[in-house]
């Protein structure tokens, strides 16, 4: 195999790209599913010690701190995308 083929580096940008994006996809994933299954379901007896709002903390996870979280995530998704995308030069 000739190293020097732009289409194996190309293949080799592309894998690259897309091992990325799902670890990025997958980390944030799991992030909203402790918070919104974790702390909404989970640990919500231990949450509701405390509150938020007069609301027991718990209770305020599985009602509205999952959305803040899950909207969060993805503007953070949408900022490291095109990171990502600049790194490899898939930007437009």
């Amino acid at each position: 195999m000739d190293d020097d083929n732009p289409e194996t580096e190309t293949s080799a940008a592309e894998g690259a790209y897309w091992r990325e994006n799902l670890r990025l996809l997958f980390s944030l994933m799991a992030i909203w599913f402790a918070v919104s299954f974790g702390a909404g379901i989970l640990f919500r007896d231990f949450l509701d010690q405390f509150s938020i709002g007069g609301y027991p903390l718990g209770f305020w996870f599985a009602q509205q701190g999952a959305i803040y979280i899950f909207i969060a995530l993805i503007s953070f998704y949408v900022v490291r995308m095109k990171q990502i995308e600049r790194k490899y030069d898939l930007d437009d």
